[in-house]
């Protein structure tokens, strides 16, 4: 049925190829002009373009001439001319879409088309490579083209200082690795200055490999760690502090909104115990945190109500249903406290202060393409999650390569001895053997039997990416024996050596089918660039890993009854689709996997951009006073809100709570009494309470000049909203972990993660404007304000991790007080936005 369609209506692709092949021709036809014109005449049309784009004229209309542009610089340059097929993959990439091209098709040259093009904004355009090798590499090659146009080309490598990742982000073209992408992000919305961000906002990036960063890595998030800037001790002295105080002498506590505040004694006492002058000074904000949080756990938290302790572990309990909430942890410290409180080991406050996915870092870029020589079996992923079509585009020879069935064997045994005897077969005339294997420990088991065989390899494991790409573009060479896993030097063009395509060219050998098609297909595309000669083959045995997760005790007892010997293959094509159909069974639970992981990320991601954007707007701002009034009203609202509810008379409000909390949270003592409030609506008591913290934040402002109350506003806020955020990320975290028991109870975890997750948030919000008010209206400003770290983070790289190597671990970029300040004055950091 499907056959009939595609006869009368042609395939989507075919239409797609035809549609680009007639701005081929366009181009095509510019080409002779082109020629004609001198370099300098050549370079000068970035400036031409740039000059058209301000007039008004779009990337689409200079797409015909900008490609021809391109295509003659490399020809002057490189002394390479791009085929019509690169033209195709280049207006795919410019299009937002994946160009599926097959090895050997020149994909680093076709990048230089679009990135070229879109680089013409001065926005920046990214290309994204796998690894520092290959950024270094291309950026180097393809850097002459862009240069020679008289545009810039940067690398961005994770070695780099910060004011060099700068220099590198602001070239025309940017090359460099996702991770080190995405770790900058991270930093960015860390820094305490705009001067020390790196990036400009994500205009356009060209993935290359792209199936192996947006889909192999898509469940490896991001993430910088580090020890907060708390010490767990505190937790335990300051529960001893608060045991001490006396209900209504140190301190009161309003039950309807769960807060408890200390009074003129508390405070006194507090100061005296932790030897300090004023507890409400900007320096003290971590010990008076702990003592709050350590009077919460005290007097608001009661066990076997809010919590139960279950095998030394303080557990929440859901104050609606009752039901015991494992995994969760209150935020903010307040768990730690209780954990204080009940005499249990303290668990270390948060580990991490930035987390992002590959998947949702990407998909901020206004336009984003790839290209990869398989993306066609992840077409529906790249579609439903990125927004990604896929491009086959044609090769620029037909495609000789024969791919051959694959051979079966009941043991692993006589798998390896009938790869051994092929390759030595093969190398006996001159054949040039690449072998690909799906783990290290097979890799090392195949070097042994060929030592034995006498047989000269080289081994490769995806470790060393130089000496890797070098070994691997040697793999075509006459006679050469590589074994390789299936990354190893992948971005690395394979040539046959002299005579190769006489014999055969190179030949493949699988020795294990992985779960996906599409790795499979990469192993393969290794051979027949170009329309070279070359031939792939698998050797499979009943006891490799997708062969026993897919019945191969059916076959097992078949081949048995037979009488099968280990050596005796079967070579069967109906046995080659059932494998293809075991896989994409695996390809679709993989999926599933991933879109189930993004749909979690995503409730996270939503909080990350709306806490990211406020606080880039909190950097970016030279005045945020309104920014920090608008923290602190919505207290105030608050506050008035729970003590004057709708279903009581006038008379019922508790202006006494009111008048306590404002004059401890956020007013002067004594500054609001209660008889100011009789006789007032609800509306008119917020205005009045409002009113008063203006009134007393102009004051404020006064006393210690509007420019040191600027950076004292951007001091306060910045430290409420990073701990906040960092403890948010961590209580996250912990509700997905346990999320997931909440099946058991009929109920869907994703949509109680969303419910809950936005509840957390909210109260996260309601947390930080607290803090802000607090601070702002309360604390002592001192002449040498700082912005402050609230906790050092280091950047960790799970993928090394994964390969069983120590994680790399990176010190985040920070001032010291005597470097230059990087706001660009040329004075020391102490002496201008240290101060």
């Amino acid at each position: 049925m499907l056959g009939l369609v595609k006869k009368i209506f042609g395939d989507s692709n075919d239409r797609e190829v035809k549609r680009l092949m007639k701005v081929v021709d366009y181009i095509n036809g510019l080409e002779p002009s082109f020629k004609e014109l001198s370099d300098e005449q050549l370079s000068a049309k970035t400036a031409e373009f740039r000059s058209r784009l301000e007039k008004g004229e779009d990337l689409d209309d200079l797409l015909p001439e900008a490609f021809a542009t391109v295509r003659e610089a490399s020809w002057r340059v490189l002394n390479k001319r791009h085929f019509d097929v690169q033209l195709v993959g280049g207006m795919a990439l410019h299009e937002g879409k994946i160009a599926e091209m097959k090895t050997g098709e020149g994909k680093t040259l076709v990048g230089t088309l679009p990135v070229y093009l879109n680089a013409l904004k001065g926005n920046g355009a990214h290309v994204v490579t796998v690894n520092e090798y290959l950024a270094q590499r291309d950026s180097t090659e393809m850097g002459k083209i862009y240069e020679f146009l008289g545009m810039s080309v940067g690398v961005n490598l994770n070695s780099l200082s910060h004011e060099a990742k700068q220099a590198a982000y602001a070239c025309d073209i940017t090359y460099g690795t996702n991770n080190e992408f995405g770790f900058d992000y991270l930093r960015d919305n860390m820094v305490l200055y705009k001067e020390q961000m790196v990036q400009r906002p994500l205009h356009y990036a060209v993935i290359d490999e792209v199936d192996s960063i947006l889909v192999d890595e898509a469940r490896t998030p991001l993430i910088i760690s580090g020890q907060a800037a708390k010490s767990t001790d505190l937790y335990y002295t300051a529960d001893k502090f608060v045991n001490r105080l006396k209900e209504e002498e140190d301190y009161t506590i309003d039950i309807k909104i769960r807060s408890v505040n200390l009074t003129e004694s508390g405070v006194e006492k507090a100061e005296k115990a932790f030897h300090i002058e004023n507890l409400f000074d900007h320096s003290n904000i971590t010990i008076n945190h702990h003592i709050t949080q350590a009077l919460k756990a005290h007097a608001i938290m009661k066990r076997d109500v809010d919590y139960v302790v279950q095998n030394e572990e303080v557990i929440i309990v859901d104050e609606f249903t009752g039901r015991l909430m494992v995994g969760r942890r209150y935020s903010d410290g307040l768990h730690q406290a209780i954990e204080a409180k009940e005499q249990l080991k303290v668990q270390n406050e948060s580990m991490t202060l930035a987390t992002i996915t590959l998947q949702n870092y990407f998909r901020m870029y206004r336009k984003l393409a790839g290209m990869t020589g398989t993306a066609k079996t992840e077409e529906e992923e790249f579609k439903k999650i990125y927004g990604l079509e896929v491009v086959t585009v044609p090769t620029n020879r037909p495609m000789v390569r024969s791919d051959m069935p694959d051979i079966v064997y009941k043991s692993e045994n006589g798998k390896f001895r009938a790869v051994v005897e092929i390759i030595a077969e093969r190398h006996k005339k001159n054949q040039p053997v690449l072998v690909g294997t799906v783990s290290i420990e097979n890799s090392e088991k195949l070097s042994e039997l060929l030592k034995k065989k006498g047989i000269q390899h080289k081994v490769l494991n995806a470790k060393f990416h130089a000496e890797e790409a070098e070994i691997v573009s040697r793999a075509g060479q006459p006679g050469s024996v590589t074994i390789a896993t299936n990354m190893a030097g992948r971005g690395t063009d394979i040539v046959l050596g002299e005579g190769v395509a006489d014999v055969g060219g190179l030949h493949i050998i699988g020795t294990e089918r992985h779960e996906s098609r599409r790795i499979d297909n990469q192993l393969r595309g290794r051979s027949g660039r170009q329309g070279d000669p070359g031939s792939t083959q698998f050797y499979l045995s009943m006891e490799d890993e997708l062969m026993r997760r897919f019945g191969s005790e059916n076959i097992m007892g078949m081949m048995d009854r037979i009488g099968f010997e280990e050596d005796q293959p079967i070579e069967s094509r109906l046995i080659t689709k059932a494998i293809e159909s075991a896989q994409k069974r695996v390809e679709g639970n993989n999926f599933d996997m991933r879109k189930v992981v993004l749909q979690y990320d995503d409730v996270m991601n939503q909080q990350r951009e709306i806490i990211y954007k406020q606080r880039r707007e909190v950097l970016n701002s030279d005045n945020i006073k309104e920014i920090a009034l608008g923290m602190v009203m919505p207290v105030v609202e608050r506050i008035i809100a729970v003590h004057c509810t709708d279903d009581q008379v006038p008379e019922e409000w508790d202006l006494d709570a009111i008048v306590e909390y404002a004059n401890s949270t956020f007013l002067r003592e004594d500054q609001l009494t209660k008889e100011q409030l009789w006789g007032k609506e609800k509306d008119e008591m917020i205005e009045y309470v409002q009113g008063l913290v203006r009134r007393l934040y102009d004051e404020r402002e006064e006393s210690i000049t509007p420019e040191m109350m600027r950076e004292f506003e951007k001091v306060v806020v910045l430290r409420a909203v990073d701990s906040k955020w960092m403890d948010h990320i961590d209580a996250m975290e912990q509700l997905r972990q346990g999320i997931h028991l909440r099946a058991y109870g009929g109920t869907d975890p994703l949509r109680e993660y969303q419910f809950e997750g936005f509840a957390m948030f909210q109260e996260m919000i309601e947390h930080i404007q607290e803090e802000v008010a607090k601070y702002i209206m309360k604390a002592h400003v001192e002449n040498n304000l700082e912005r402050q770290v609230v906790a050092e983070g280091q950047a960790v790289d799970h993928k090394l991790e994964a390969e069983g190597r120590r994680p790399t671990v990176r010190d985040e970029n920070k001032v010291g007080r005597n470097d230059p300040c990087p706001c660009g004055s040329g004075k020391k950091f102490k002496q201008c936005h240290g101060k």
